[in-house]
């Protein structure tokens, strides 16, 4: 519990942990529900890069999409403003209270109680839980809110010159030109004449002297399009107040920084880099302790340093603080020896920081050994360009340009570097000579053979940037359409329902196919009963996710706001094949060789399929073992876990890259199942697409077929979850279907079917001796009124026969007999089966010089419908698809013998 001060001679202490837990609970008592801080990344606002106020998390609440129970919250939201149009960066480590990431406690009333409630809340638990003196608090109010304004005086029996009317609109609050609003009422604090400024709404408001602490939005009205304002029929409250600024004030001190964490952490890059945090070096310090609390959150949360969106800011917030930990003298890597700190500091608060540390620790040491090389090859050339220029002089773009795209130098860092030199940049020309490259590179895109349709693709790639996906950790968010395809030409608008489109929103949770996994379906709904059912999510140009979509109602229009929602069956079924595919890999290695390699991939919801590199079909043995072993994993249910690397780092490092995937210069390694003798995990691979959490989510593996796909490279298709469920019970099904005919346990049924295949062996054996015993009878005359008989044709004798079901391989035994029982001449059979007929020639020794049995036989195949037929010349083989001419074949034979 917080020591109550109320005395004038209050002595305030508290630690920030308190102080949260304190809010938290005081609220919590009051009926609100305790709410743990929602990620950074906001997946229900696309018109924010990250969540900047304690309120985001419950705007559909607080706009009538969705309801709570109960009807109260409390949090405390982690915030961070370092891009867009809440971007406080170039402020952070230079005055006593500019953040890129702070912590926003808050109190909801979502359509419960309102304004005097509200008031009574903030009141108490400043002045009486708290104990801040009460002629420390100023109060404002919007100019017309006379409510609020007698409130404060009935509550807090404030005088009316403490109780402030502001008309500006810095005291009424609007989500937006449209929806809910409504006035503000702040409370600031006075820390003391010593420091300059008045309070608000006097001249010397922009002093430092009054500071706010608390804000509370009473939103009452609904903003129309038309500039009108209606009464809501449930008033909500939405308050905020910053955990850093009213530390401060409970700890007795005036800046920001100064605070118990802030302080522990300053105190850490202290004994880091041996340099006190005291005059010049100071706001370095405090740049570091700043970025280092965003860096981590933002990792936590699952953005990962790139080159565009939320990424591209986090590398800049990185960078900032690696350039300063260089001032410092900083000779090794810095930001990563922080983390265990920051932990320390705010871990169990937020364990998502603990759980994360490690990742955390590792793509800080990493970007920060990367960025120093990059730094000083960029001082260098930043010094020889700006040697002979002084204070008031500005650097060129096109040189500030060359840094930024030949050496890797950011452009706002060469602003930084110069700033303490007074060397502007001409922002103009760095624009130009980036205008220049976009296009010299779009000339180049289209001569490089690409389908006139993706330039298209180009054009809003080039306008719009790249999607930012967001489906690695979420199935639904929200997005906001940019731009809008029908028959392959840009529209504003659809309504037609039925109607084909192609969807690009500025961020997605849809994964866009591409390396071997299908793309993610599912719906697109939005505001007047909009709704699409997405079938399939392509990625051009490898940077957009496009949905293709069908209107089933409602009108979609750029600019719109809509929810998209994945699948998430489908999903969960892919993600469990993809890291299938996975384990596969790495079972097939194991098992047959270090030169197995995939060729190719096919990851869709209810299958999967992997071709790799081996020269011989796979054993019965072969393909259990892999799949004991694939199972044995998937069992044990480790989690998989990503890592953020280089390329070239993570093939070092023993990762497998994947086929079809094209790598930029930080790539995803998952890694998946127990570590080995050489403490690697089971797999770790190069890949970008959506995987399970752990390996139980993929149930059970079940391979279905092995193939060759072309010379080496062999296809195994398998199944996971549901579908190996159901081709088991599947087969499982066939088998009682088979023991019930057999009249046999299931476990009988492979013995029963073994004596079945031999007893039909044993009565095909004994019929064909029985049609063959028949034939040598018809052939030597036995009686039979069908046996041939022998006639001379051109001289010689020949006999000729045709013989219906006699098996082809016994042509060769009766042609034999009939040699004998000519002694000098040609026999010539057709054996009929199934319409088709098979033919042989046999000609005696001492005629072979005469005739030839293979240009015999080839009369009769011909004749039969068929081509060649070959043996040697005393005897001859071959066939035919038509049976019905067998008399027709010994003819030939005949006509060839008469020539």
């Amino acid at each position: 519990m917080l020591e109550k001060r109320g005395s004038p001679n209050w002595l305030p202490m508290s630690s920030t942990n308190d102080i949260r837990a304190s809010f938290l609970d005081y609220f919590g008592k009051a009926g609100h529900a305790k709410v743990h801080s929602a990620p950074l990344v906001p997946y229900n606002d696309p018109t924010l890069m990250f969540v900047n106020a304690g309120m985001v998390p419950f705007k559909n609440v607080f706009t009538g999409l969705e309801t709570r129970d109960p009807p109260r919250a409390t949090s405390s939201q982690k915030c961070v403003r370092a891009g867009g149009k809440h971007n406080d960066l170039d402020n952070v480590g230079y005055t006593a209270r500019h953040h890129t990431f702070f912590e926003m406690l808050g109190n909801f009333s979502f359509g419960d109680y309102f304004k005097e409630q509200a008031i009574e809340h903030a009141w108490n638990l400043l002045t009486k839980e708290w104990g801040i003196p009460a002629e420390k608090l100023t109060t404002t109010v919007y100019h017309t809110d006379d409510e609020a304004f007698e409130l404060w005086k009935k509550i807090a029996g404030l005088p009316d010159h403490k109780i402030i009317r502001i008309s500006t609109s810095d005291n009424f609050w609007s989500m937006g030109d449209t929806g809910p609003c409504g006035p503000c009422s702040e409370i600031f604090y006075d820390h003391g004449e010593h420091i300059w400024g008045g309070p608000p709404g006097s001249p010397e408001e922009d002093g430092d002297r009054f500071i706010e602490i608390w804000n509370l939005v009473f939103m009452q009205f609904e903003q129309k399009a038309d500039g009108s304002r209606d009464p809501l029929p449930k008033p909500s409250i939405d308050t905020g107040m910053g955990l850093e600024r009213i530390a401060a004030v409970m700890q007795g001190v005036h800046d920001n920084y100064d605070i118990d964490t802030f302080k522990a952490l300053i105190a850490a890059s202290e004994s880091l880099t041996g340099v006190k945090a005291e005059g010049p070096t100071q706001a370095s310090h405090r740049v570091i302790a700043d970025h280092l609390r965003s860096t981590s959150f933002l990792l936590a949360d699952g953005v990962l340093p790139s080159n565009e969106g939320r990424g591209y800011v986090l590398r800049r917030i990185m960078r900032r603080a690696m350039r300063h930990a260089h001032l410092l003298g900083a000779s090794e890597p810095l930001m990563h020896r922080l983390v265990p700190s920051l932990v320390t500091e705010m871990g169990q608060a937020y364990p998502e920081l603990a759980r994360a540390q490690a990742l955390i620790s590792e793509v800080l040491e990493r970007e920060e050994t990367r960025f120093r090389q990059t730094l000083d090859k960029g001082l260098r050339l930043l010094d020889e360009a700006t040697g002979n220029m002084g204070d008031g002089d500005e650097l060129p773009g096109e040189t500030a340009f060359k840094l930024y795209d030949t050496y890797g130098f950011p452009y706002d860092l060469t602003e930084d570097a110069l700033r303490s030199r007074g060397i502007g940049v001409d922002r103009e020309g760095f624009d130009a000579a980036m205008a220049q490259q976009k296009a010299a590179a779009r000339a180049a895109w289209k001569g490089s053979g690409d389908a006139a349709s993706g330039e298209v693709w180009f054009d809003i790639a080039e306008r719009e940037g790249a999607t930012e996906f967001t489906g690695y950790t979420s199935t639904d968010g929200e997005g906001r359409v940019v731009a809008l395809l029908v028959d392959g030409i840009e529209t504003q608008m659809v309504a037609e329902q039925g109607q084909d489109v192609l969807v690009l929103t500025n961020q997605t949770p849809f994964y866009g196919e591409s390396g071997g996994q299908a793309g993610d379906a599912g719906t697109i709904t939005g505001p007047g009963g909009l709704s699409l059912k997405v079938s399939d999510t392509s990625k051009p140009l490898g940077r957009l996710h496009v949905h293709h979509a069908r209107v089933e109602s409602g009108t979609i229009e750029v600019g719109q706001t809509v929810h998209l929602t994945v699948d998430a069956e489908r999903r969960d079924a892919i993600r469990a094949n993809h890291s299938a595919t996975h384990l596969l890999h790495a079972a097939l290695r194991n098992r047959l060789g270090e030169h197995v390699t995939q060729k190719g991939s096919l990851v869709v919801a209810d299958r999967l399929r992997f071709d790799f590199s081996h020269p011989n079909a796979l054993t019965n043995a072969d393909i259990e073992a892999i799949e004991a072993e694939v199972n044995a994993e998937i069992r044990h249910n480790e989690t998989v876990t990503t890592r953020l690397m280089s390329p070239d780092d993570a093939i070092e490092a023993g990762a497998m890259a994947l086929f079809g995937e094209k790598y930029g210069e930080e790539v995803r390694v998952l890694s998946m199942g127990r570590a080995g003798s050489d403490t690697k995990p089971y797999s770790v691979e190069l890949c970008g697409g959506t995987h399970v959490k752990a390996l139980g989510d993929i149930s059970v593996f079940r391979i279905v077929s092995e193939s060759a796909v072309s010379s080496g490279v062999r296809r195994v298709e398998a199944l996971t979850g549901e579908a190996a469920r159901k081709w088991l019970v599947g087969r499982e099904n066939a088998l009682k279907a088979i023991a019930g005919l057999m009249k046999a346990a299931p476990d009988e049924v492979a013995g029963r079917v073994s004596a079945l295949i031999d007893e039909r062996k044993r009565l095909e054996r004994e019929l064909s001796e029985a049609k063959k015993a028949l034939a040598l009878a018809e052939a030597t005359g036995g009686g039979s009124a069908s046996a041939p008989a022998e006639e001379e044709v051109g001289g010689v004798a020949f006999a000729g026969q045709v013989l219906e079901g006699m098996d082809p391989k016994e042509l060769r035994g009766l042609l034999d007999e009939a040699k004998k029982r000519l002694g000098s001449g040609v026999a010539a059979i057709a054996a009929v089966n199934d319409g088709r007929a098979a033919f042989a020639v046999a000609v005696t020794d001492d005629l072979t010089d005469r005739f030839s049995a293979v240009d015999l036989v080839r009369k009769g195949v011909e004749a039969l419908g068929g081509k060649g037929g070959g043996g040697r010349p005393d005897m001859a083989q071959g066939g035919g698809p038509d049976g019905g001419k067998a008399d027709e074949a010994i003819a030939a034979v005949k006509e060839a013998l008469a020539v």
